[in-house]
């Protein structure tokens, strides 16, 4: 069923259990998510890049969720993953999304503030949650580069400052994690091996400072029982695409190479799709969300 994130991110499970939050970009990544969520009884969120409504289209993908969504047993929610563009948040907001992420974490400090100030205030009258950056969260994501440096890291008081004058639902801090896949800077190759480490001590503090739910972008390659550690801490919601990604093209290459008279796209596609809902699956277990797709209230 398709609801409002506020029914499945409250205050009830931080520190018990997190909602996993999936990168979709088409109907097969859609399905399954949509059947990792129905086989575990997991509450999920489902969200959009904006790579990826201009790949598939922004009212075609929008609908090939929400139609999977409302067929789903278990509760889904529909959030927008960075977006610097206001007019389009606008829109995503008309096509029923309960969640947008406005991400002006290039920005100064103060232009951050107004910026986000601006969307929440639109958002909430509307019954819009917001999510926004404060800190820089390492990699490539669409529109936007970071390659390194501590100072880009949230800064516990700044983020309880930040929270305050923007009155945003929840918060996406950079401890460490990146979003992408990591690539050798010399060989061009992908570090498939490479595991990110947050920063744990700063993530608590963050915690003392800050009462609304956090997000931890970038989840894909963080060590598990780092993933673990930061749900006790109070994250609530991981956003994890990397890994489902991977999985998927490993499936698909297999299939291709074993099978070279396949043709026929759904033969092609079908192994792919099961592998990224095993995935998806793991990472739904890693956060303790499995049986907690209760009907909401």
């Amino acid at each position: 069923m398709l609801v409002h994130i506020g029914k499945i991110v409250n205050k009830r499970i931080i520190g018990k259990y997190a909602i996993p939050a999936f990168n979709t970009q088409d109907l097969e990544m859609t399905q399954g998510i949509v059947r990792a969520a129905e086989k575990q009884k997991a509450p999920v969120i489902i969200q959009t890049s904006v790579g990826a409504l201009e790949y598939a289209g922004m009212e075609e993908l929008v609908s090939i969720i929400k139609i999977e969504a409302r067929k789903a047993r278990v509760p889904i929610a529909l959030h927008q993953d960075h977006c610097h563009d206001f007019n389009l948040i606008k829109k995503l907001i008309n096509l029923g999304y309960s969640s947008v992420m406005i991400d002006a974490s290039h920005l100064t400090y103060k232009e951050n503030v107004k910026l986000t100030r601006v969307v929440v205030s639109y958002a909430h009258k509307r019954g819009v949650w917001v999510q926004a950056e404060l800190g820089r969260i390492l990699g490539n994501e669409d529109w936007q580069k970071v390659k390194s440096g501590k100072d880009l890291m949230t800064d516990p008081d700044e983020a309880a400052r930040f929270v305050s004058e923007t009155r945003i639902d929840t918060l996406a801090v950079a401890v460490g994690s990146m979003h992408g896949i990591p690539v050798n800077p010399k060989t061009k190759k992908v570090l498939t091996t490479l595991k990110e480490h947050i920063d744990l001590e700063r993530l608590q503090a963050i915690r003392r400072k800050v009462k609304i739910p956090l997000v931890l972008h970038g989840a894909s390659g963080v060590p598990d029982q780092q993933i673990r550690f930061a749900v006790r801490t109070g994250v609530a919601i991981f956003n994890i695409d990397t890994d489902l990604r991977v999985a998927f093209n490993r499936a698909l290459r297999e299939n291709l190479k074993k099978h070279l008279s396949i043709y026929d796209p759904r033969k092609i596609l079908a192994p792919a799709t099961d592998a990224l809902q095993d995935e998806a699956e793991k990472k739904i277990k890693i956060l303790k969300a499995s049986n907690k797709g209760r009907r909401p209230d």
